[in-house]
């Protein structure tokens, strides 16, 4: 990475330490909530924001789409004296089957990304649990975590942890292999909370805490990009993928059944 690039990620992850605002959101959501103690924030050098979730002390996952400029990336957090930390990747995979455009082109896609560390994160990091098991039911409750605007297009509201409970809905796409949630109120037609720029590879987690997707997507009312639907990539398809891909890195996941 370029020493310019590389300065610009300083003074981003120094102001977003400095700009994060208590204000509620992952647009319209509560601070904190679950696995706080297993993600972080990767950034990249055009200032984009997203979330990672730490699958162990050197691994990282998250959507491909905030990983797809390589290793000009930084994994960000902020030490116990509230100063930010960088690290660079050593490597970064992005699941084969992912798609750039694939939105625009409506084309199946993956959008999972491995980040590998080249020194091990601090011991206050836990790895996630990841759920190999069916995909919640509609109704069924899920909530969405991560590192987002509180409120769409302010970027200024990036850099707390937020969540929000949703509800999984039907259908999941002919490949199964998404999770589309909601807010029960707005049921999808009425804006409400959910995920936002920012909360991409972030956790969508199930009743008991475990991570059943990772966030990909959200849409919105018109003119919006959030507030009716978030979208996240199921984990428990890609679990071929994720331990092959730890298992050639000398690491491993951990995986529970769910409930």
């Amino acid at each position: 990475m370029r020493v310019g690039r590389l300065i610009a990620l300083a003074a981003f992850a120094c102001g977003l330490a400095l700009a994060a605002s208590p204000a509620s959101s992952v647009v319209g959501g509560r601070e904190g909530g679950p696995v706080s103690g297993s993600t972080l924030m990767v950034l990249n050098a055009r200032g984009g924001v997203c979330t990672g979730i730490v699958l162990s002390a050197r691994t990282v996952l998250t959507a491909a789409h905030c990983a797809a400029g390589g290793t000009e990336l930084r994994i960000h957090w902020k030490d116990g004296g509230g100063e930010p930390v960088l690290i660079a990747p050593a490597s970064v995979a992005l699941h084969p089957e992912f798609k750039a455009n694939a939105v625009a082109a409506r084309q199946r896609s993956i959008d999972l990304a491995l980040i590998r560390l080249g020194e091990a994160l601090p011991s206050r990091f836990v790895p996630a649990a990841l759920v190999d098991g069916p995909a919640p039911r509609a109704g069924a409750a899920v909530a969405l975590a991560g590192y987002g605007v509180a409120r769409e297009g302010e970027a200024r509201s990036t850099g707390l942890y937020r969540s929000v409970d949703l509800v999984a809905i039907e259908p999941y796409g002919p490949g199964r292999i998404l999770l589309w949630a909601t807010d029960a109120g707005g049921a999808g037609k009425r804006p409400g909370p959910g995920a936002c720029q920012g909360d991409s590879g972030g956790p969508m987690t199930s009743a008991d805490g475990a991570i059943v997707a990772v966030t990909s997507w959200s849409t919105g009312p018109a003119g919006k990009s959030c507030g009716l639907l978030s979208q996240g990539v199921l984990v428990a398809p890609q679990r071929s993928w994720i331990d092959g891909t730890l298992s050639r890195w000398g690491q491993s996941a951990s995986w529970t059944q769910g409930r």
